[in-house]
């Protein structure tokens, strides 16, 4: 047991992992597969079927992939878009200027913002 456990680390060294962006992509294609079973058309299974493994393959890859920057980055990604759809209460806008992200509160009308790197100031409705 224990040269199979030196396998598996030497064989990971180097390689990314797992993520919250893997488990997502996992949980997809699992959903997409258990779906098959309730589904009585045959072409739909097999459309399912065929995205559950796209899904299966892509989350595998992923984690064994080497190139760990850029995993990381659509992982990054990833989160902000999730925090983003997350966040009820604020609104986010890009600064017509410097394209800065500026976060507002929800449900205030048509408000003034100002860019906090570059001080323009420029009206939304929130």
């Amino acid at each position: 047991m224990q040269k199979i456990k030196q396998w598996l680390t030497r064989f990971m060294m180097g390689r990314y992992g797992n993520d919250k962006l893997n488990m997502y992509i996992l949980g997809v294609g699992v959903v997409a597969s258990l779906l098959t079973i309730f589904i009585p058309t045959a072409a739909i299974k097999l459309v399912l079927t065929t995205i559950s493994y796209v899904f299966l393959v892509v989350s595998l890859v992923r984690c064994f992939s080497r190139n760990t920057y850029k995993r990381y980055e659509e992982n990054r990604k990833f989160l902000k878009f999730l925090n983003r759809a997350k966040d009820r209460e604020h609104r986010y806008f890009s600064c017509p200027k410097c394209r800065q992200t500026v976060r507002v509160p929800r449900k205030k009308g048509k408000i003034s913002i100002t860019c906090p790197r570059c001080r323009e100031k420029f009206v939304r409705k929130t």
